[in-house]
């Protein structure tokens, strides 16, 4: 029932100096995107359970967590708004008009440029997160879906669904600087921690497209199951985690040889996908069983499943936060 709602929904690099620092500490709370509840639900990952739930807009699909873990960004695709969340109250402390049918959303690194992707415009939203206003809106491909940025913050790498295509824009200039061609329909993107490799999930074509940042060429496209919507990059960059939308199944990629090393079944048909900062554990938003499953990387079994709201979509664990040895000051990665 939540798929199908969804579906109708739809018009269907040099990484940066990190600090010297501890071991990124694990995240306490995970945050959900329900599209059919309009609500965003919070887990706490101690218990692995649900510890509020946060009105939103209508069809909630996208999160992303600012940098120092202060504020949750939400797309509300029924709404053409994205919602900011206090992540200390959860509270919605403001929402952001943008184009239509925005979808995909990633913060700077620095966290103060918000991207989002509007599906029925055509274009990314630019957004000041001081001040939550749209500064510009960059023409992309057909169909714009997900978005990911570089590292180092100096490109943005967009998913033109009906494009068959990679936007790649320049973050200094807001412009786009080269269409890169893929598989059929992509929708997912990752970027590897070290900025070299985009890996661009394409869900009819049942594949996954690995391209070279230095050159935007394919180097390599690997078979998955059916229907590859997301992907994520584990914080160490060794493994590339990829939900398969009708094969009820996340496949572990390993990135050094593009060989698929494990497959893990979960609920019925798993979309969004999350790791810890410290890679230990992997969320699995499971779309029509209302669920999010966590997998043990170590083990790659699923270790827990959390009842979250109706259609469970876009997930997102934060970031990691390190303490410098030289400070007693937090530093963002």
């Amino acid at each position: 029932m939540a798929a199908m709602a969804v579906a109708a929904g739809f018009a269907i690099p040099a990484a940066m100096a990190t600090p010297a620092a501890a071991a990124p500490q694990p995240v306490r709370f995970i945050y959900v995107a329900n599209t059919q509840s309009d609500s965003v639900s919070v887990i706490d990952t101690a218990t692995s359970k649900v510890t509020t739930t946060i009105p939103v807009g209508r069809n909630p699909l996208e999160i992303a967590i600012s940098p120092n873990g202060a504020r949750a960004y939400v797309t509300n695709q029924g709404s053409d708004t994205v919602s900011v969340i206090n992540t200390a109250t959860n509270k919605v402390t403001a929402t952001i008009p943008v184009d239509d049918y925005p979808l995909g959303i990633v913060v700077s690194p620095r966290g103060t440029r918000l991207y989002v992707t509007n599906t029925q415009s055509d274009s990314v939203s630019v957004i000041n997160t001081a001040t939550n206003k749209v500064t510009t809106i960059i023409p992309v491909g057909h169909h714009p879906f997900r978005v990911a940025i570089s590292p180092n913050g100096t490109r943005a790498y967009v998913t033109n669904q009906d494009s068959d295509s990679v936007s790649v824009i320049n973050t200094a200039t807001n412009k786009v600087t080269t269409t890169i061609p893929v598989g059929h329909h992509p929708f997912g993107v990752a970027i590897s921690p070290n900025g070299t490799r985009a890996y661009v999930t394409n869900q009819d074509s049942d594949t996954v497209s690995v391209i070279n940042t230095a050159t935007n060429k394919v180097t390599t496209t690997i078979p998955v199951g059916h229907h590859p919507f997301r992907v994520a990059i584990s914080p160490n960059g060794t493994n590339a985690y990829v939900t398969n939308l009708d094969s009820d199944t996340v496949l572990v990629i390993d990135t050094a040889t593009s060989v698929i090393i494990a497959t893990i079944a979960v609920g019925r048909n798993p979309f969004g996908v999350a790791i810890s900062p410290d890679g230990t554990r992997v969320y699995v938003t499971n779309l029509s069983a209302d669920s999010v499953s966590v997998i043990d990387t170590a083990a790659n079994k699923v270790t827990a499943t959390i009842s979250v709201g109706d259609g469970p979509f876009g997930i997102a664990a934060g970031r990691a936060v390190h303490w410098s040895r030289a400070s007693t000051k937090v530093r963002q990665a």
